[in-house]
């Protein structure tokens, strides 16, 4: 059996920093015993195809031949910051149509990913803003979710809505799925909503999986996503590197 962690990074709610934390965190954890880790792009945005130096539209081998026309999973040739690639593109935006009459629609990443676990220690898959197929698929492959959770009373409340389509998975297509644990993302402790939102993430969230310290809010992240670099390269000495450091240490501890 494959000790391979695979972390979906998941939130329906848009905005809340998955896309930075999923290069970030692949990157910390590339530094610590030269973990191999592979990033997959479950995103017709492409986001994270971007923030790791690659122009999507000039990109024609992506994640989408392999959920849709269930071809060999496409990694990008060249590590990127020690990291391996599965990007994405506008087309992927089609998979959801495409796939809604398909044999065993759910299973197509995990498949996919069954001749690439020998070669890493973690896959971090980042999951698209919504509940759609390409969101159940990534989850249905991931061995854990890990949740951005924005330090507003909005998107806290989302998170209801987000537990039970996980609760759903968990009693069929993925049995074995865990919750890695809960990250409070663009957190300004000097606003008195976002300190009450963490405190109630905190209390609320704790008895189900770890909450971690907040990531502080931070214009740095947009700057070292625009330089296509993690922040820890990009501003190594940021604050907000060391709670990157401590969030990975704990997901190298994952079981």
């Amino acid at each position: 059996m494959s000790k391979t962690r695979i972390i979906a990074l998941f939130n329906q709610s848009g905005g809340v920093g998955k896309t930075s934390l999923t290069m970030n965190l692949g990157y910390h954890l590339t530094q610590k015993k030269k973990n191999r880790v592979l990033l997959i792009d479950m995103d017709p945005q492409a986001s994270l195809t971007t923030f790791m130096g690659l122009e999507p539209e000039n990109t024609t081998n992506t994640v989408y031949e392999a959920v849709v026309s269930e071809d060999p999973l496409p990694i990008y040739p060249e590590l990127i910051h020690g990291m391996s690639l599965t990007p994405a593109n506008i087309n992927l935006s089609a998979a959801e149509l495409e796939l809604v009459a398909a044999l065993m629609r759910e299973m197509r990443l995990k498949n996919a990913l069954v001749s690439v676990l020998d070669k890493y220690d973690f896959i971090l898959i980042d999951c698209p803003p919504s509940l759609g197929i390409l969101s159940v698929i990534s989850l249905v492959a991931a061995t854990h979710v890990l949740v951005p959770i924005q330090c507003q009373f909005k998107s806290f409340q989302g998170t209801d809505l987000l537990l039970r389509t996980v609760a759903s998975l968990r009693k069929g297509a993925n049995k074995d799925l865990a919750i890695a644990g809960f990250i409070p993302t663009m957190y300004d402790a000097r606003t008195a909503q976002e300190s009450r939102t963490m405190k109630a993430i905190s209390e609320q969230l704790s008895p189900l999986a770890t909450v971690y310290e907040p990531v502080p809010k931070t214009i740095a992240f947009a700057d070292s996503s625009e330089a296509r670099l993690p922040l820890a390269l990009y501003s190594p000495k940021h604050p907000a590197v060391s709670v990157l450091k401590k969030i990975t240490l704990s997901l190298e501890k994952l079981p």
